[in-house]
């Protein structure tokens, strides 16, 4: 299996490692940590160093209970950075983390080839146009509510076939709209409980049925520190067994903070089950 990257193909037969680059300062776990060009530098060279195949970079928080900042405030902290890592680190694959079609057009323009929406194109109508245009890949999320009100007792009659049906919808909007490269991404802690995340990831095997890549974003998630008692900054040991049994359901994708470790779970996860 293969996505296309602005007409480079990746091989996610082996799954792979995406770097979370948070650009706010106010995201859950390591908001603030990139607050000039020196460290933003510093944090890429060190994914891709680690073994990172795509750099995600995002400028306005998506944890629970955050306000959505403005479109140019947005920009202002994205575009300056896709700039500075396509300067240095030419090669990287890039991905823009929003919700805003303006936003996804600048960075593609920028040297984004992938865009990832935790609202799969439903809370800006120019969305799946945009992604169409640029040929990018899009990573279609799902989430219920909004992020200011996601958490707030979530309720679905039976959460994996609402999710799956919230898929059967988007992806043919997708195809209509006319985009080819498309990766699916349940959406833990996304509106849904502890309960409701766990059926997820140990049922993530059976979303394959879409015949699409899979994405997982569980790194340091509120689902681990819930269960272990943990804050996010404790959670990594918890993080690598959620992602391992992830792999083992034919995860293609990892979305994490901790590169190194994410890598070393999908190399012993492949020893294993080559």
């Amino acid at each position: 299996m293969t996505i296309n990257c602005g007409g480079q193909l990746i091989d996610i037969s082996v799954p792979v490692v995406m770097g979370i680059m948070n650009l706010s300062p106010d995201s859950f776990y390591d908001g603030g940590k990139i607050n000039d060009e020196t460290s933003l530098l510093q944090q890429a060279e060190r994914m891709l160093e680690e073994g990172a195949s795509m750099l995600d970079l995002g400028g306005m928080s998506s944890r629970p209970g955050a306000v959505l900042i403005n479109e140019e405030d947005e920009l202002k902290r994205v575009l300056p950075a896709i700039i500075a890592i396509r300067k240095h680190f030419p090669e990287a694959l890039l991905s823009i983390d929003t919700i805003r079609a303006k936003v996804a057009e600048e960075a593609c323009l920028a040297g984004a080839t992938i865009v990832n929406d935790i609202s799969a194109g439903r809370l800006d109508e120019a969305m799946l146009e945009t992604v169409a245009k640029h040929r990018a890949v899009f990573i279609a999320m799902h989430m219920k509510g909004m992020p200011a009100d996601m958490q707030i007792q979530p309720e679905y009659l039976n959460v994996l076939n609402e999710v799956m049906d919230f898929f059967t919808e988007r992806i043919a909007t997708c195809r209509k709209a006319g985009i080819m490269n498309i990766v699916i991404d349940p959406g833990f802690g996304f509106g849904k409980n502890v309960v409701h995340n766990f059926m997820l990831l140990r049922n993530l095997r059976l979303f394959h049925e879409f015949n699409l890549p899979v994405m997982a974003g569980l790194s340091r998630k509120s689902m681990i520190g819930m269960v272990l008692g943990v804050t996010p900054d404790k959670a990594l040991n918890g993080t690598t067994s959620a992602q391992t049994i992830a792999l083992l359901n034919g995860v293609n994708l990892l979305r994490v903070h901790d590169v190194k470790e994410a890598v070393e779970v999908v190399k012993i996860v492949q020893a294993t089950f080559p």
